[in-house]
């Protein structure tokens, strides 16, 4: 099957700094694929390679099969949406959403017919003789996805564009985006450093740092077994605890990662066929449905997150942590 992206070992330098390094990645279509990493990690930088606002220095880029260096923007088949939506101020809502059928040349009642139905898709029907400045943060959002999916791209670019809105937004924005994807089955790429925003969905995950992608793999894949130390570290909260340490608990002479949730703390005792150390408690923050509760074991910080039912401990109590044999993931050394 072809992929709907393909980079083929893509670089991409400016003067010594490697932006991208040796990328090999495909996007299945109709997926949606999340890029995650810090700030500099040559996640945008990808997508703007998709895009065609960047060039590779050395690599291979298609785009369904047909070779993406070289072709200019606005000849492939792809549309970008940005954080800061990018639209016309002195334009109302349907010119803007409009504005790229213009400039094919597409005459004006038809562009507007086209319009309207893509403002219909986000639900924003009746909004169209507006102006930017008079709609919500989330309904700005709508627009910008409403002007890019009126061109019909193959693929849709989404460049961290739940970042400038509030976080009850923000997530009813990422099931509506998530819901739209499925509905349109057009193929998504989409770029955060937002690691909840990733695992929440996208269907598969690529985790870069310093110009390379760490790891690929389903969320689930990605939180349950980050493959390093980085990973384990970026994705969510994990305690990554070192050889020494899992020897004294009977487990694996590797780094592991163990995460807070699988953590059980009782007063005594040791359920059998688990891994236990006795802590002291150094810190308790009520949460809502979950205390998170660090402690120290043998010089080694270790955080558990309990739901909050679950009995009270205080700052200088002993107490056991516990966790099943198979809670904890081994992984590799890294370089």
């Amino acid at each position: 099957m072809t992929s709907a992206v393909s980079f083929q070992h893509v670089s991409r330098h400016f003067g010594p700094v490697r932006a991208v390094d040796d990328v090999v990645l495909d996007i299945a279509p109709g997926e949606f694929f999340a890029m995650l990493g810090p700030s500099g990690s040559g996640k945008t930088t990808c997508l703007r390679l998709i895009a065609g606002f960047e060039q590779p220095t050395s690599g291979h880029i298609e785009i369904f099969g047909e070779t993406a260096e070289g072709l200019p923007p606005y000849r492939r088949n792809v549309n970008t949406v940005f954080q800061d939506y990018a639209l016309f101020p002195h334009m109302n809502i349907l010119d803007n959403v409009a504005y790229g059928l213009m400039v094919k040349g597409v005459a004006r009642q038809a562009r507007q017919t086209k319009a309207l139905e893509a403002l219909d898709l986000v639900e924003l029907k009746g909004f169209e003789a507006r102006r930017p400045s008079q709609l919500s943060g989330g309904q700005r959002q709508r627009v910008a996805l409403a002007r890019a999916l009126v061109n019909e791209p193959k693929v849709l670019l989404l460049d961290e564009p739940l970042g400038a809105l509030d976080l009850k937004l923000r997530e009813q924005m990422q099931v509506e985006l998530k819901t739209l994807q499925r509905n349109l089955g057009i193929t998504f790429v989409f770029v955060t450093h937002d690691q909840s925003e990733a695992l929440s969905m996208a269907d598969r995950v690529a985790i870069f740092n310093n110009g390379k992608i760490i790891q690929v793999g389903a969320p689930k894949d990605i939180y349950e077994r980050p493959r390093t130390r980085f990973v384990a570290d970026f994705v969510g909260s994990s305690n990554v605890l070192p050889p020494d340490f899992m020897q004294r608990t009977g487990g694996p002479g590797k780094w592991v990662s163990l995460r807070p949730e699988k953590i059980t703390i009782t007063a005594r005792g040791m359920t059998p066929g688990s891994h236990a150390v006795e802590a002291t408690v150094t810190s308790v923050h009520y949460q809502g449905a979950v205390t998170r509760v660090n402690a120290e074991a043998a010089g080694q910080a270790i955080a558990v997150s309990a739901p909050s039912s679950f009995g009270a401990v205080n700052i200088g109590d002993t107490v056991t942590l516990q966790w099943p044999a198979d809670a904890f993931h081994a992984m590799e050394d890294e370089a």
